[in-house]
């Protein structure tokens, strides 16, 4: 499933002349970075301090909107200061001296300063509008100070680092590792098994007829360009977005026309064929950024990676680009495992591979990455859902696409709402929506950046009924990371068209019916002659004509000889004639009733869930003595990689034998912990299990009661021995939360001082 500019749902392929992916998952060339408790080394973490955490979420600012005419304001400005210095210039040339040229001076002065206080507005419009200024300066260093912790604590690396690593390819270490495990069993909980969905896990290495079937094949490319002396690569709308974000941040000479224009450039960038995008890259003067050599005009690479099966080299694969083609080839058989009953639903974790031209962003974007997909089969001509009412009083942030041409913000709307003004095309897309933004908010994702986003018609191929996008907020922008998806019945009429296996469902009648049939029937033959290479897609755009549209076609046929007819697969209007096609009605009796089912498909970039979730979860609190800062990560129980730690206050036998003794009774509760007997300090010992996103600490101070920390409030309750297991899973379980377990457990002690007898925070 595509999502992004780059990685819109799949189901759009099939409208641009190269096939978007469904997610390219995390990736950007790399090095290590040291630790950020050296803001001396790092100015950009001596930065951080100085600003709120999370400073680069967007709000509502009153200088939206100011943008425009203030670029024009300045334009004008700076011409009248051209004016006035020239006419200084004048004066001085002339000999011109005394009251005349000091008046001249001073107003030329006056001009200065209020082009400079014009631009110093300009530039804190564009910074509360998401670009450039302190705001950049502290997304920057805040994800700066949030990747060097993720990846000294060992959350995730390059892999390969030893051999200098490769670009969008990266590894889990043990705390990343219990992460994405806590997810995926979440994942598995909230949907495979609240849904009653069938899981299938399919092999990795596809044949390349599936995929030749499902388009990818042909068109699962991305437009590149070389540099043409040194040959290296880039992707060609990332040369084109970065050269227009660039001018629109730190540009501010550029006139209100030409900002317009940038911000239309970058609005259409996925619209542009590769004709247009060379344009563009031409027009703006876009060389190598590295080199700053010609680049080559732009062609397109396909993105999945080739191998072959078996030793002959006689049989073409690929390494899967996405899983849900395993499901898809595999209709038959869960239909018919689950009764020959619709609807139902398929679910598969696993794998999925694309060879990114330019691979960046870190974790967001990556060669080889873990997605988890659903493909729900449900009747074309009912998609209620019988569970909609579960969801449909959600409210939450969402952008349909009449908000997004008419320039309006992402507002919240009711989920029912949505779905009963036609906003959401059915309830079964809905539901789905619906149970995401549960799943999402569950993991520890906030609501407030979180948004579901509705793509516009022309991003969507010409069988999708509708398709939306749950797009997270980050240091990095609105990055999306589920697409949830209603793709009408075109995988499984692929399939079946290049199989011959008839991938369709039953509907048997208790009696028969008559019923009219429309038939379409293109004449491939007389296609094949005026169209060739285009014959397939005019196929494909003719049999998906809904029954209004074939027998208006129909009508003008016969009245006129010949129609135009709009395939949006190719982008432009072709003529159909006579001959080309036959369109009629037919009445039959029928036993039953023979159909493709339609599919709606929540597709989730784990990976991009991940990392959206480390950023969310990541902040600086300043130590006891304030001068230096602390990081933590607030991980929900549900998905923390270790639940509790377990710390002997200091080194004493006794002391260890029970924090020992309540290890064994953790590891048979089924929590995970660490113990740490070390002599370290307990306030340091707290702070590298903070940096774990751990959530609650046992420290041993007697040997009949220990108390236990929360992680972000660091308060401490004093639990006895025997009932510490019970107490830490029924708040790691979601059973309790800690103001339950503090509302029935007294305060751990303090000192005359007031501070905590043992807390001793660094």
């Amino acid at each position: 499933m595509k999502v992004d500019a780059q990685r819109k749902p799949y189901l759009c392929h099939l409208q641009k002349p190269h096939l978007h992916c469904r997610y390219s998952l995390l990736a950007c060339d790399y090095s290590l970075s040291p630790s950020p408790s050296s803001p001396q080394k790092y100015p950009l973490l001596a930065n951080l301090r100085r600003f709120p955490l999370h400073v680069f979420r967007r709000k509502p600012s009153p200088m939206d909107g100011a943008e425009a005419p203030l670029r024009t304001a300045l334009t004008e400005k700076q011409t009248a200061v051209d004016a006035k210095a020239d006419t200084v210039r004048d004066l001085k040339a002339r000999g011109v001296a005394g009251a005349e040229l000091d008046s001249a001076v001073e107003e030329l002065k006056a001009l200065k300063l209020e082009a400079t206080e014009i631009g110093q507005r300009l530039q804190s419009a564009i910074s509360s509008n998401g670009g450039g200024g302190d705001g950049a300066v502290s997304r920057e260093a805040f994800r700066q100070a949030a990747v060097n912790t993720l990846e000294r604590r060992l959350f995730y690396i390059p892999s390969f680092k030893i051999y200098r690593g490769v670009a969008g390819l990266y590894d889990y270490g043990p705390p990343g590792c219990a992460v994405k495990s806590n997810v995926l069993a979440f994942w598995r909980q909230h949907f495979v098994l609240e849904e009653n969905m069938l899981e299938v896990d399919c092999p990795c290495v596809t044949p390349e007829v599936v995929l030749k079937a499902s388009g990818h094949v042909d068109k699962f490319t991305d437009l590149m360009v070389k540099d043409e002396k040194t040959g290296t690569c880039y992707r060609a709308d990332h040369l084109l977005k970065d050269f227009c974000k660039e001018k629109l941040e730190k540009d501010l000479s550029l006139t209100a026309e030409k900002a317009a224009e940038l911000k239309h450039v970058l609005a259409i960038l996925d619209d542009l064929t590769s004709e247009q995008l060379g344009a563009k890259l031409k027009e703006y003067g876009i060389n190598a950024p590295d080199t700053k050599n010609p680049l080559s005009d732009p062609y397109p690479f396909n993105l999945m990676f080739q191998t072959s099966i078996g030793p002959s080299g006689l049989s073409p694969g690929y390494m899967r680009p996405e899983t849900a083609q395993g499901i898809f080839v595999n209709f038959k058989d869960l239909y018919y495992y689950n009764g020959n009953k619709l609807p139902f639903a398929a679910a598969q974790i696993g794998q999925a591979f694309r060879n990114e031209i330019s691979p960046r962003q870190g974790l967001l974007r990556v060669r080889e990455f873990t997605l988890a997909e659903i493909e729900h089969f449900v009747d074309p001509d009912d998609k209620s859902h019988p569970k909609f009412k579960e969801v449909a009083d959600l409210e939450f942030l969402m952008f349909p696409r009449e908000e997004q041409m008419t320039g309006k913000p992402a507002k919240k709307i009711c989920l029912g709402e949505a779905v009963s003004k036609g906003t959401v095309n059915n309830q079964t897309l809905g539901y789905f929506i619906g149970r995401v933004y549960l799943f999402l908010t569950h993991l520890g994702i906030d609501k407030e950046r979180l948004r579901f986003r509705q793509h516009l018609p022309n991003e969507m191929a010409h069988y999708a009924a509708d398709c939306w996008d749950a797009e997270i907020e980050c240091s990095y922008g609105w990055i999306e990371c589920v697409g949830i998806a209603d793709r009408s019945a075109y995988d499984l009429r692929a399939h079946t068209e290049k199989s011959g296996a008839p991938l369709v469902a039953h509907e048997k009648f208790s009696e028969p019916r008559e019923v009219e049939k429309l038939i379409i029937a293109p004449v491939k033959k007389e296609l094949g002659l005026a169209f060739k290479g285009s014959q397939k897609m005019v196929v494909e755009a003719l049999e998906a004509m809904s029954e209004t549209e074939a027998m208006e076609m129909k009508g003008a046929l016969e009245s006129n000889g010949e129609v135009e007819f709009n395939v949006c697969t190719l982008g432009k209007a072709v003529k159909i004639t006579k001959n080309m096609v036959s369109i009629s009605k037919e009445k039959k009796k029928e036993h039953q009733r023979v159909f493709t089912p339609s599919v709606i498909e929540p597709s989730f970039g784990i990976g991009r869930i991940i990392y959206c979730l480390f950023e969310h979860s990541f902040y600086m609190r300043p130590n006891k003595g304030g001068d230096e800062q602390l990081n933590v990560f607030s991980f929900p129980p549900l998905v923390a990689p270790i639940k509790c730690t377990v710390f002997p206050l200091v080194q004493n036998q006794q002391y260890e034998e029970v924090a020992k003794s309540i290890s064994k009774g953790l590891t048979a509760a089924g929590i995970s912990h660490k113990i740490d007997i070390t002599g370290t300090s307990i306030g340091k010992r707290y702070a590298r299990t903070d940096e774990l996103g751990v959530p609650l600490a046992i420290t041993v101070d007697s040997t009949t009661s220990v108390t236990i920390r929360e992680r972000d409030s660091k308060d401490q309750i004093r639990v006895s021995i025997d009932e510490v297991a019970s107490v830490v899973k029924e708040v790691t379980d979601g059973q309790s939360t800690w103001a339950d377990v503090q509302w029935r457990y007294p305060a751990h002690s303090t000192s005359a001082s007031g501070e905590s007898s043992h807390q001793n925070e660094i």
